[in-house]
């Protein structure tokens, strides 16, 4: 299809994006509807539903899914298939430590690799708690040739001051692909471009926690990747750049070089879709 203006490239990409499949995932709707107000005895679209009109899916109208399909790739005692610097890698009280200090760095990012594979098409779960500056889960990504422990990728990134937490960044490559709140398009060769909102950015901010356990939910499909913290979806990318997107690759944790940080991450699970 030849796009010939701004007002045709939206309405093409806004298709593309309901053909992709994405939205048949049960757990994007899941997050969709909650995030749009999907409360108790309200159906889609906000209207209540009452005795003679109620609810579609039942009284309280649609439920969270049961997770189903996930398979635990932290044993929460060791580092068993994980990978990285162990001056800056440990476990400790169930969980995957990562820390920096003052006096004690890294030379530049370094990542928790694990080694079992390079996922796809997946879901991936977890739970983290960020203490200071920067961290991020990498996904289909690739390890750098020269630099051990070294990564380059999609990452879902995330800050101690919730500047960027939930966006999707590439790390060491395009930077910033989709900020918080935003659903993106990237088209071959170009810089991303905003589809639509996901919600104001100050408004998700807040559903972050500071300094405690927040839920992370990434969904990666075809060209697509849906990233939710805490039952929010954030932000999500249709990567349609060929020559410079990934559709598969390793999964790591990162400890970024400067100020003191220490990242922790735990029940980690993982379906392959």
């Amino acid at each position: 299809m030849l796009v010939r203006n701004r007002r045709h490239a939206s309405a093409w990409t806004t298709l593309r994006f309901l053909a992709l499949g994405i939205c048949s995932s049960m757990a994007l709707a899941a997050a969709l509807y909650a995030q749009q107000g999907g409360a108790a005895g309200v159906a889609p679209g906000g209207r209540a539903g009452s005795a003679q009109n109620p609810p579609r899916g039942g009284a309280r109208g649609i439920q969270p899914l049961e997770e189903s399909g996930f398979t635990p790739i932290f044993d929460g005692k060791s580092l068993d298939g994980w990978d990285g610097d162990p001056e800056f890698w440990r476990v400790e009280d169930g969980a995957i430590v990562g820390q920096t200090a003052a006096d004690k760095q890294p030379k530049q990012n370094t990542f928790l690799i694990w080694r079992a594979g390079s996922p796809a098409d997946f879901e991936l779960k977890l739970q983290y708690r960020l203490t200071g500056h920067n961290s991020g889960i990498q996904i289909r990504s690739a390890e750098l040739p020269n630099i051990k422990w070294a990564m380059t990728g999609y990452q879902a990134d995330m800050d101690a001051a919730q500047q960027f937490t939930g966006q999707i960044y590439e790390e060491r490559g395009r930077g910033f692909l989709a900020m918080r709140g935003q659903s993106t398009y990237i088209a071959p060769g170009a810089r991303p471009g905003l589809v639509a909102s996901l919600g104001d950015g100050a408004e998700l901010k807040s559903s972050i926690k500071n300094d405690d356990w927040n839920e992370l939910h990434i969904i990666a499909r075809g060209n697509t990747i849906v990233q939710m913290l805490n039952g929010r979806v954030m932000s999500l990318l249709i990567d349609d750049d060929a020559a410079r997107r990934k559709m598969e690759g390793l999964l790591g944790i990162q400890v970024h070089v400067g100020p003191p940080m220490k990242i922790e991450v735990r029940s980690i699970r993982l379906k392959k879709l």
